[in-house]
């Protein structure tokens, strides 16, 4: 899935649409070659090398595999908060490996996505869902096979009348999505890494998850540095 251009943000010519509904176009997303590498990333270590300041809050896993990961480009939808309209806009517009990411304002008052729209999702083959809001069918989706991440659950089913956009930046859980972003997800959460980024963040989660290897061997064989942490210790004045 290649997409060729010089610029990471989507194409935005609103003219013609109706206040609030656009779909717009996505110029870029990540190689293969990237999606394949950050595949093998963990969420963690991604999120040590950004610095621990970024990642959505408040969401949790709802597939039940403990062991499923998800690593493909962004599909971005915002939606007004309890109507999913655009977002059976979006599996329309999917392509295989694309996560479907949804600002929803949090609301939990009503379902964005269910078991209907999974079934409709697997036919596309997506690569999974990241919503901040609201799934029902919980049992459907702890059948697992794709991955999704959402702020909670309520058997109450969504309204379908927009408006809302497609192919946007958004902010899902308080973390900053654009179209075309990485996504990855793993059992710790899920996470959106910048396009433009990825070849300079690649070396850097590989040579972090290293370095844990390092301090995990001594670990087991009880050989830790004690003065890691009593250097610290003694920086802020403890005397050890």
């Amino acid at each position: 899935m290649t997409y060729i251009s010089t610029s990471t943000s989507p194409t935005d010519d609103r003219e013609g649409w109706p206040p609030g509904f656009y779909v717009g176009t996505r110029v870029r997303v990540a190689s293969d070659a990237q999606v394949d590498a950050f595949r093998h990333i963990p969420v963690a270590h991604a999120g040590d090398v950004l610095g621990r300041v970024t990642g959505p809050l408040g969401l949790h896993a709802y597939h039940n595999d403990i062991a499923l990961t998800m690593c493909g480009p962004a599909l971005t939808v915002r939606v007004r908060p309890g109507d999913n309209m655009m977002i059976h806009k979006a599996i329309e517009l999917a392509q295989p490996g694309d996560v479907i990411v949804v600002e929803g304002g949090g609301d939990l008052t009503q379902a964005l996505i269910g078991g209907l729209m999974r079934t409709s999702a697997i036919a596309k083959k997506v690569g999974g869902f990241v919503i901040d809001g609201a799934l029902r069918d919980l049992a459907e989706w702890a059948e697992g096979g794709l991955p999704v991440y959402a702020r909670g659950h309520t058997f109450r089913g969504p309204t379908k009348e927009g408006p809302g956009e497609v192919n946007v930046p958004i902010v899902c859980g308080g973390m900053i999505v654009r179209p075309g972003d990485l996504v990855i997800g793993d059992a710790d959460g899920v996470l959106a890494l910048p396009l433009e980024r990825l070849d300079a963040l690649l070396p850097l989660c590989r040579a972090h998850a290293q370095k844990e290897d390092r301090i995990r061997a001594a670990n087991r064989t009880g050989t830790s540095d004690p003065e890691r942490f009593n250097a610290l210790l003694r920086a802020k004045g403890c005397p050890v």
